[in-house]
C-alpha cells in the first residue's frame, strides 16, 4: 500500500536494534485517515472471503482491527490478551509469543467462547517485526479449528 509506505518513509524513524518507530501515526497516536485506507485495502484484498471475525493482539492491533471490521460489515473483533485477568475465563486458547520490541516472552490468551471452527478469521496487527505475534495468533486460530482467511 503506497500511502503506508509514504508514511513510513516520511514519518518513521529507525532506532538502534533496527526497531522502526511509527508511533506518530500507527501505534501511539493513530492516524484515522490512514487506518481507514488500510481497512479499505484489506477489504479489497479479502473481498471474496466471508470473514466472520477479525483476530488481533492487544493493544496496538485493536484500533486497526476495529476500523477494518467496519469494511467487513462490522464483524466482531477478538483480541488476544497478553496478561491474565480475573475476568478472563479459565477455558482459553493460549500461545507463547516473543516480543521483539520488549525482548521478552509472554502468553497470549483468547476465551474459547469467542473463536470456533465455524469462524473464518482475518488476522490483523499494527506492525510486523519478526512475525511472532502473528504466529501466536495463527496458533490460537488453529487451536479453535477456525479457518484462517489471511
Amino acid at each position: 500500500m503506497e500511502l503506508l509506505k509514504k508514511y513510513i518513509v516520511e514519518k518513521g524513524k529507525v532506532l538502534p536494534g533496527n526497531v522502526l518507530k511509527v508511533d506518530s501515526f500507527l501505534n501511539h497516536q493513530l492516524d484515522i485517515g490512514l487506518y481507514q485506507e488500510i481497512g479499505r485495502e484489506f477489504k479489497k484484498r479479502f473481498a471474496k472471503e466471508p470473514i466472520s471475525k477479525i483476530l488481533t493482539i492487544e493493544a496496538s492491533g485493536i484500533g486497526l482491527a476495529c476500523i477494518t471490521a467496519q469494511y467487513f460489515g462490522n464483524v466482531p473483533v477478538v483480541f488476544a490478551k497478553k496478561f491474565s485477568a480475573n475476568n478472563l475465563a479459565s477455558e482459553v486458547y493460549e500461545s507463547k509469543v516473543f516480543s521483539y520490541t520488549k525482548n521478552e516472552y509472554y502468553q497470549i490468551r483468547v476465551d474459547k467462547k469467542y473463536l470456533s471452527r465455524k469462524d473464518n478469521i482475518l488476522i490483523i496487527d499494527d506492525f510486523l517485526a519478526n512475525g511472532n505475534a502473528v504466529l501466536g495468533l495463527l496458533d490460537i486460530a488453529k487451536q479453535a479449528g477456525a479457518n484462517i482467511a489471511g
